[in-house]
């Protein structure tokens, strides 16, 4: 097998050091986060990171995945669609990541057959192991030199104990073999209660989850229990002993107020100290200064503002609800922060104005609303109901990607006099299709093609001076990221602007409209951005358009 990349000479270690990330007992425990708060709180310790998720699925990306099972279909600049978690490292880590920080089952199997139908492997015998767990640890290893990383942290999907991800297990007892001294492994475990304050806490799950990651000959290096308290020192002791780690490898992972508080509560365990320890780094520097203002703004901030999201399915209980919007909770949240406000969030299902379009007029109890992103037909009608009277009642509002179409829309239909304008998405035979394919795609779609009709990733966009859009920015050209197939179809701008539409923002050769608006004059925030905003929003540098929005529904909150 082959060494680790080495970093760049003067480095302070030698060798890339590895921290593999697993979960036990049941998924949905918080390796993501737990990831994420590891990164941030080396990282203020001066340390270069990148962060990786590895997915145990057959599909190659996650485009073709469900957000209402998987959650958010979280894209990068370089056009990945990848899972929700790279979103929370983009987010704490406040660093732009790439298609080599993803990978799936299916692109790992999908290299290595390619690689063996080009020859690539000399006529041997290729078999599962160890050519699969050795793309995994080539394809970590990339990443870390593409990052000029020092630590790369990587969450192995699933839980232990699964069949999916006894590979990537595999990797990492074959990298750790190789170089122990530069391999720690994390466990997160749920730490169940049988007792309805949470406090009688039970351990004997996480024991069979550190006996499932010996079978495959691996030891855990710290133990980060999940629960909705903190543990005691009764259970740390209990975890210790029969999980051969010290009492002080064992990290209490309560349930927390908000999700940045989660890296603060790691050091006061002293997390970071042990984990340079472990690794053999030297103590640098220690700043988390600006993470603990934001905890603190989001803490003591108590004056209200509430938004409404207005989509389909919100009635439906699913559980996956939120994490199928992650990125525009957080957005939110990061705009309330920065207006100092508490933010209240609440779904608001779009059929329910189809059925009785007078309910209508519960949008005047928020003080903003959002239509995000999202596909199909179901409850579309409503949705245009709730934009025409956000539009006439001057409610705050920002729409996002379908939130932007379906308001160009509603705005040709009430205001342009377009009377049946519609997406062809939902209506062909719309005749005023306002919302459109752009001619050079159809062919594609005709050839069902459909990965080329896509705008997938970062595209750059200008913005004219004088508007609501420039206000925000502050700047000409900004760059953003998409993911959708319809466009304004150029063919109707000039009468939507003859009555009042303001398309602020565009592609730079003026083809493409990427940013829709009212002025200030007539509404006090009414914006459309084809792209998806909440994708580039960080905690402490919150996205410039959620935090116009959220300003505005503050004032409207007074």
């Amino acid at each position: 097998m082959k060494k680790p990349t080495r970093a760049p000479a003067g480095s302070s270690n030698k060798r890339i050091k590895y921290i593999f990330v697993v979960g036990g007992v049941m998924s949905g425990v918080g390796k993501g986060i737990t990831t994420a708060s590891i990164g941030k709180i080396l990282q203020a310790r001066g340390i270069r990171v990148t962060a990786m998720k590895i997915d145990p699925y057959v599909n190659v990306d996650a485009g073709t995945m469900n957000p209402t099972e998987h959650g958010e279909t979280f894209v990068l600049d370089d056009g990945m669609e990848c899972d929700q978690d790279m979103g929370n490292y983009e987010r704490f880590l406040d660093k732009d990541l790439s298609r080599a920080n993803y990978m799936t089952t299916g692109s790992i199997y999908l290299e290595v057959i390619q690689r063996e139908r080009n020859l690539e492997f000399g006529g041997k015998c290729v078999s599962v192991v160890p050519y699969i767990p050795l793309e995994v640890i080539s394809r970590i290893n990339r990443a870390a030199k593409l990052a000029n990383a020092e630590v790369v942290l990587i969450e192995v999907g699933g839980t232990v104990g699964e069949y999916e991800n006894i590979l990537f297990l595999e990797a990492v007892r074959m990298l750790r073999s190789a170089h122990p001294e530069d391999v720690l492994l994390c466990l997160v475990s749920y730490i169940p209660s049988l007792s309805a304050g949470g406090t009688e806490l039970k351990t004997k799950p996480t024991q069979h989850a550190v006996r499932d990651l010996n079978s495959v000959g691996l030891q855990t290096d710290i133990i980060f229990g999940r629960a909705p308290v903190p543990l005691d020192k009764k259970r740390k002791e209990k975890i210790s002993l029969m999980c051969g780690v010290t009492e002080d490898d064992v990290i209490s992972s309560p349930n927390a107020d908000s999700l940045y508080d989660v890296p603060l509560n790691f050091e006061k365990e002293q997390l970071s100290d042990r984990i340079l320890m472990k690794l053999g780094l030297k103590p640098r520097a220690h700043d988390l200064a600006p993470w603990k203002a934001l905890s603190h703004t989001i803490r003591t901030s108590t004056k209200e503002v509430k938004i409404g999201v207005v989509g389909k399915y919100f009635d439906s209980g699913d559980f996956m609800l939120a994490d199928s919007y992650i990125s525009v909770l957080e957005a939110i949240r990061h705009g309330a922060a920065a207006a100092k406000r508490k933010p209240v969030i609440e779904w608001i299902e779009s059929e329910q104005f189809e059925r009785d379009p007078v309910s209508v007029k519960q949008l005047s109890r928020y003080d903003g609303i959002i239509v995000p992103g999202g596909f199909g037909a179901r409850g579309v009608e409503g949705k245009i109901t709730a934009i025409k009277y956000i539009r006439e009642h001057k409610i705050p509002y920002l729409g996002l990607c379908y939130g932007m179409q379906l308001a160009t829309v509603e705005f040709a239909r009430h205001k342009a006099g377009l009377k049946g304008a519609h997406t062809t998405e939902i209506n062909p035979a719309t005749p005023y299709p306002v919302i459109d394919i752009m001619p050079d795609q159809k062919k594609n779609m005709a050839d069902k093609s459909f990965g080329a009709t896509m705008r997938l990733g970062a595209y750059p966009a200008a913005i004219e001076e004088k508007t609501v859009a420039f206000g925000a920015y502050g700047k000409h050209l900004i760059s953003e990221r998409h993911r959708h197939r319809y466009e304004v179809n150029p063919k109707y701008i000039e009468v939507l602007r003859q009555h009042g539409l303001v398309f602020s923002g565009f592609s730079p050769d003026r083809r493409l409209m990427e940013i829709m608006e009212l002025p200030k004059s007539v509404h006090p925030f009414f914006v459309g951005t084809q792209f998806h905003p909440e994708l580039k929003s960080r905690p402490l540098s919150p996205h410039p358009l959620f935090r116009a929005f959220m300003k505005a529904a503050a004032e409207k909150g007074k």
